[in-house]
């Protein structure tokens, strides 16, 4: 029943899904914002861009896309298609990135910018290189293995931090939950295309753990401001 229903009102569906993550997408973005210029953390700028970057995907796949096809551009279709993988696979870049700044930088928080930096242009290089790829195999299989990578990498990484820092509380526990929830999520998103030629359940079910991602985070964002 609650599937059948979705699915008899999946257009509106998508669009209320998708105006609930713009929404949650910007909340995250100001409020670390506002830690960022607390605290001058890299850390937290870069989780700042990873949600900025997934908020536009989000408007460029939902919203700019739904226009085009009301005014008969559905051959447009394309490249709309290719700037959202492109800042999909960026923003999970910029969580990745989040997460290693440290290794690589050695600079003060304010001497570079964190959207145009060299370590950055390496991750716009490859976003624009699994895009062309992606395009040339009609599929998004490279954007899959890419995100599933990277979310078996931060998972690993976060639970590490997690269980290292648990003593003292540094590290939130929300932020593994979430990188584990995002990777089921892009799991089945992969298995849905390979095996199940986009199930509709099975897609539901993604929109489910995406929406829960994203929930936790800006859970996670406002209990660390508010401390």
């Amino acid at each position: 029943m609650f599937y059948d229903s979705i699915i008899q009102n999946k257009e509106i569906f998508k669009i209320v899904y998708a105006a609930i993550v713009v929404l949650i997408c910007a909340l995250i973005v100001i409020k670390t914002d506002k830690l960022f210029k607390l605290s001058f953390h890299d850390g937290i700028r870069y989780l700042r861009n990873a949600f900025f970057f997934y908020g536009v995907a989000f408007v460029i796949r939902y919203f700019i896309k739904f226009l085009f096809e009301i005014n008969y551009l559905s051959y447009y279709s394309f490249l709309v298609d290719s700037l959202f993988e492109f800042f999909l696979v960026m923003a999970g870049f910029f969580l990745l990135y989040s997460l290693l700044w440290k290794k690589f930088e050695n600079r003060g928080p304010l001497s570079f910018s964190s959207l145009l930096n060299p370590r950055v242009l390496i991750f716009y290089t490859l976003a624009i290189v699994i895009v062309l790829l992606d395009f040339l195999w009609i599929n998004y299989l490279f954007m899959f293995l890419t995100q599933v990578l990277i979310f078996v990498y931060v998972s690993f990484i976060s639970y590490s931090n997690y269980r290292k820092d648990n003593y003292q509380h540094r590290f939130p526990k929300f932020y593994f939950v979430a990188m584990v929830i995002a990777l089921f999520a892009w799991i089945l998103n992969a298995l849905a295309q390979i095996y199940f030629n986009w199930d509709q359940i099975i897609m539901i079910n993604v929109y489910l753990l995406n929406a829960l991602f994203f929930l936790l985070f800006l859970y996670g964002v406002i209990k660390v401001t508010k401390n």
